[in-house]
């Protein structure tokens, strides 16, 4: 099963990017994209979302597809059909953090973000 981390797991206190990742022999293919949570505080919410590039500069100014809002951990998986936009050979993750508490003014998230070919998990099963 190969899998591309767009994020390594990490842990952020403010919005931010992910490094430009080539999409390789992924491009134009049909992706599952895994966002893992594993750390949060209460009260607070977590915004994913993946932009596209053809070339690393320039990016598109609406994202390819986003996570809804998080509030818990766990695994959440979302699929992105990159067929339907095949000049894109770069992606980035970005992310916005919000919290509502009266206490602890700044998020915490710890979270990561992989992609793989749908059906990649059913192959590496049945060979």
């Amino acid at each position: 099963m190969l899998r591309d981390v767009l994020l390594p797991e990490s842990v952020a206190r403010a919005d931010g990017n992910g490094p430009e990742i080539d999409l390789g022999r992924k491009r134009g293919k049909l992706l599952v994209l895994t966002l893992g949570i594993t750390r949060i505080l209460e009260q607070e919410s977590l915004e994913v979302f993946i932009s596209g590039s053809p070339d690393g500069e320039r990016w598109n100014s609406r994202p390819l597809t986003k996570f809804p809002p998080k509030f818990y951990c766990g695994m959440y998986s979302i699929l992105l059909n990159m067929a339907s936009c095949p000049d894109v050979r770069y992606v980035r993750v970005h992310w916005k953090m919000s919290r509502w508490s009266k206490g602890e003014t700044m998020p915490l998230f710890g979270f990561y973000v992989y992609a793989e070919e749908s059906g990649a998990r059913v192959s590496a099963a049945v060979a």
